[in-house]
């Protein structure tokens, strides 16, 4: 557990970056800063490795007030991953992971065995290991950044905006790379964003700082869309906060439609299609996209990727409300396409039907049986 006391940092000049903050971080959990720029959320963070000294006030690191304890001592005992990922340029992939096991006096043998074992459980490839930093894209040198980050087996972890600097897809990823880490490790980790969609997909709790270093609120994601406590952080988490919200409600079990598919690869046949459209299956059973019949020429006789509308997105059964009505809203059909947890075809839905379930949610944000079923 990490815990603000009353911290605060004032510079020479008189700015004020962080304002009496009062805030835990529970074990095991993510706790996420957002704000707007010049907020303190970062300067809170670099507290808590005395990369920053506090004014004032005391932070807690479990039972230690983290003043009285040896910078590099403390240090040890803290993954940092940062932007850019900041590794050595000279040392190899492999060598950049095992920095820290080195610094802690561990043989060469066993530090490079745990960078390789940390390599492979971030999705690198056992050959990059003898690559150098240069020679990955910046998705591949934050992942590195994390595996260094992990190397000694910190209980606590901060990370400093760490998937900013790149694209949305390779983010996307990034972060499910790291929400799937954190489930088999646990780690305390608080981590800084500027971007709010960012800080709900990854927090058990988010803390909405303000300009000047005053913490506005500090919820769990659900609680902090549907009950921002001031216009404040109403506007920062913005306007599209409802639609968000059903990102953390369970659609529960979709009552779905048959939909007539056709088989990647096989031959074109209208004769069942519902609408002039047929769903495209690999042979797993697992949708691959949206045929429209009208969109053939004549002589194209067999389903390929290229005559497929990609648009529509899948939603899995059991999911959130948010996924299956996002299936609905992209399908080029408006029918939502289901699978089951292995990605198998179990049906279709239609935004109205997922709106019947919205419209009857109970306060608490679970989804009630509309009386009749969702018609």
């Amino acid at each position: 557990m990490i815990r603000f006391d009353s911290v605060s940092k004032q510079y020479p000049d008189g700015t004020v970056a962080v304002d009496t903050l009062d805030l835990v971080a529970p074990s095991g959990q993510i706790t996420v800063f957002v704000g707007p720029s010049g907020c303190g959320k970062t300067t809170s963070l670099r507290m808590i490795n005395r990369m920053i000294d506090p004014t004032s006030g005391t932070i807690w690191l479990d039972d230690r007030d983290t003043a009285t304890v040896p910078t590099h001592e403390l240090r040890r005992g803290i993954g940092y991953v940062i932007q850019h990922a900041g590794l050595f340029p000279h040392r190899t992939v492999l060598d950049n992971v095992a920095t820290v096991p080195y610094l802690l006096g561990w043989d060469r043998k066993k530090a490079r065995s745990r960078a390789r074992e940390l390599l492979e459980r971030v999705g690198l490839p056992a050959h990059f290991a003898d690559r150098y930093p240069a020679q990955l894209s910046g998705g591949q040198q934050q992942r590195v950044g994390v595996a260094r980050a992990l190397a000694a087996d910190p209980p606590v972890m901060l990370m400093d905006e760490p998937f900013s600097a790149v694209d949305p897809v390779v983010r996307d990823q990034l972060q499910d790379e790291f929400l799937r880490l954190q489930g088999e490790l646990g780690k305390t980790i608080v981590f800084v964003t500027h971007d709010i969609d960012e800080a709900i997909k990854l927090g058990d709790q988010v803390a909405v700082m303000r300009v000047g270093g005053q913490l506005a609120q500090v919820a769990a994601p659900a609680d902090l869309l549907n009950r921002p406590v001031d216009a404040f952080v109403a506007g920062f988490v913005g306007r599209d906060r409802g639609y968000r919200a059903l990102g953390f409600t369970s659609a529960g079990q979709l009552a779905t439609h048959p939909e007539p598919t056709i088989a990647m690869n096989g031959p074109v046949t209208g004769s069942d299609s519902r609408d002039g459209w047929l769903l495209a299956v690999d042979d797993r059973g697992a949708p691959q996209g949206w045929l429209r019949l009208s969109d053939l020429k004549p002589g194209e006789g067999t389903v390929t990727e290229n005559l497929l509308h990609r648009g529509g997105t899948v939603a899995q059964q059991g999911g959130s409300l948010r996924s299956a009505l996002d299936a609905c809203l992209s399908s080029p059909t408006g029918r939502g396409v289901i699978a089951d947890e292995s990605g198998r075809l179990l049906g279709t839905v239609t935004a109205a039907e997922v709106l019947v379930l919205i419209e009857h949610r109970d306060e608490s944000g679970r989804t009630q049986e509309p009386v009749g079923g969702a018609q």
